[in-house]
């Protein structure tokens, strides 16, 4: 049984920062589960209202089906009690049902439905790969929105209609005109999660369309800074907000924006240079070049005197 029923969950989930633990591999990329487990459990000390295993931070994309499996168990056994884990459900419809049954074997909370795999699909497709997921499991499910699954609000007022396990949509896209669409027809009835890199830049205007959390990346290497942000934007403190946008967060943007993918690599180097390593990025992902890492370095140096 779940820690938390689906009701419960989507209240957690929008009450606090969420973030997507990284996963830690060895120097030949093989999955380093001690490093894993270590790592959510000091993540986990933190005021943290969810933490999602697996999962794009995590490097979903590159892990095998079993190895999914394999961290989803790592966050469950090592999470303190009361924190919620997601797991990842994704790639083909089959797939993402075998992954949502297996994440519910495995003790996991919720749910977080990644876009198929590859393929451009219909509304009507999308409404059927989801709903199948949800028809698979009794966790809460959260769709995440982004790529080539883009969720209307008539395919989500749809599937909010038809699906009473989906508690949750995350959006990676940006178009606020149809959020606010989501967020006028739905209300309350879902939790609304910002997930556009890095979602700190996005954060301040999000919370005006009734998205009250997002995922941070920065968490991971930089937790007090990430939770002092988080704080500053719920209180609706501009000034602030700006101030660390500028210091801090943009300045991460800049080198995040060199080269594609490095929004998984600038977290892995964070990790490094905070005396948390976590390892190198699998292919097709490449990681930071030195240079990158002393303008990160800095980055971090920043952010410490931004918050003192």
């Amino acid at each position: 049984m779940p820690a938390f029923t689906q009701t419960e969950l989507a209240e957690r989930l929008g009450s606090g920062l969420l973030s997507f633990p990284v996963t830690h591999f060895t120097r030949d990329l093989a999955f380093d589960e001690p490093a894993y487990r270590e790592n959510v459990v000091r993540l986990g000390k933190h005021e943290i209202a969810g933490l999602f295993a697996a999962g794009g931070t995590g490097e979903f994309f590159s892990l095998t089906p079993q190895e999914v499996g394999t961290v989803v168990r790592a966050a469950v056994g090592s999470a303190p009690e009361g924190t919620p884990i997601l797991a990842p459900a994704g790639h083909g419809t089959a797939q993402a049902v075998e992954m949502a049954r297996d994440a519910e074997a495995a003790g996991a909370d919720g749910l977080l439905l990644f876009p198929p795999y590859l393929t451009e699909a219909s509304a009507d497709g999308l409404t059927a790969h989801v709903r199948a997921v949800c028809e698979a499991t009794s966790l809460g499910v959260v769709l995440y929105s982004r790529a080539n699954a883009v969720y209307t609000s008539d395919t989500v007022a749809t599937l909010a209609d038809t699906c009473p396990n989906l508690i949750g949509f995350k959006d990676g896209v940006g178009d606020l005109e149809e959020i606010t669409r989501i967020h006028s027809r739905l209300g309350d009835r879902l939790v609304y999660i910002g997930g556009l890199p890095t979602a700190e830049a996005f954060a301040l205007p999000y919370l005006e369309l009734g998205v009250t959390t997002y995922s941070s990346a920065i968490f991971n290497f930089l937790p007090e800074f990430a939770l002092a942000f988080y704080s500053a934007v719920r209180a609706g403190d501009r000034t602030k907000v700006r101030r660390l946008l500028d210091d801090v967060v943009l300045p991460y943007t800049a080198i995040r924006d060199r080269k594609a993918g490095y929004a998984v690599s600038i977290v892995k180097a964070g990790m490094d240079l905070t005396g948390h390593p976590a390892g190198p990025v699998r292919p097709p992902l490449t990681d930071l070049d030195e240079a990158e890492r002393e303008l990160l370095a800095g980055v971090i140096a920043a952010s410490r005197t931004a918050i003192a």
